[in-house]
């Protein structure tokens, strides 16, 4: 049985997560990406190799396999970064995306294809929790550019016959994310500043890194020509004010 997967964006936060547990399930791990890493770290991190490189389909033939799944990691990961620079955000998400499906419709037909995406396809929503029957509606370029890369999936899912799977991650957190909420708001509290903005009210769902790693090695059993969509999530939200009230205890606030 072929057991070698690709995890493009391999050195980010999620993707060294998902190599690591595709490893544990027995899977010959190649990564590839941007990003400085000694062998002996990539190797802790499950990497059978480490290609520091573009993702493009050039990079991926010059593997020389033809794997059983790619879980497409690579791409953008912060809203700010896609305000800040919408060009660049679409090249990293949607041509990249590009990139790897071509890859398979040429040359490897019969590979899986595994996409993180993201809640912020929907947009701004009144009715949670949010189901998959929503209608996205991103007013970020970030998740803009997710559902473009979303919407090419499905259109090689459907005419080339891509065996696709698509998860909507909502929140996710864990030890080594050093951006977003929950590490700025743990960095603030060590620093004893209680100021936060907002009205601790919004609600966001959290999902812990490793629970987001093992459902993307599950989704290899479901991806298929009719590229389901699932969130990535709990389902149950949690209000900010309530979270910093749980981070604030140890610092006697």
């Amino acid at each position: 049985m072929n057991k070698s997967l690709i995890v493009t964006g391999a050195h980010g936060f999620l993707g060294r997560h998902v190599a690591r547990r595709a490893a544990e399930a027995g899977y010959n791990v190649y990564g590839v990406g941007h990003g400085a890493w000694l062998r002996e770290e990539w190797e802790l991190w499950g990497l059978s190799s480490w290609h520091r490189d573009d993702v493009t389909l050039e990079t991926l033939r010059g593997l020389s396999i033809e794997p059983l799944a790619i879980v497409h990691c690579a791409g953008s990961g912060s809203v700010a970064f896609s305000l800040a620079n919408p060009i660049q955000d679409l090249q990293r998400t949607v041509f990249t995306t590009a990139e790897v499906l071509e890859f398979i419709r040429k040359h490897s037909p019969s590979t899986k294809l595994i996409y993180p995406s993201s809640a912020g396809v929907y947009g701004a929503v009144e009715e949670v929790p949010i189901r998959e029957e929503a209608v996205p509606a991103p007013i970020s370029p970030y998740g803009a550019h997710k559902l473009m890369a979303e919407q090419i999936i499905g259109s090689y899912a459907r005419s080339f016959g891509v065996n696709s799977a698509v998860i909507r991650f909502f929140s996710i957190f864990g030890t080594g994310l050093r951006k977003q909420f929950l590490w700025d708001a743990c960095r603030k509290l060590s620093q004893r500043d209680f100021t936060f903005a907002g009205t601790g009210q919004e609600v966001r769902d959290w999902l812990y890194v490793e629970d987001a790693s093992s459902l993307a090695i599950t989704a290899l059993d479901h991806a298929s020509a009719g590229c389901p969509v699932v969130n990535g999530g709990t389902g149950r939200g949690t209000k900010v004010a309530e979270l910093l009230g749980q981070l604030a205890q140890p610092a006697g606030r």
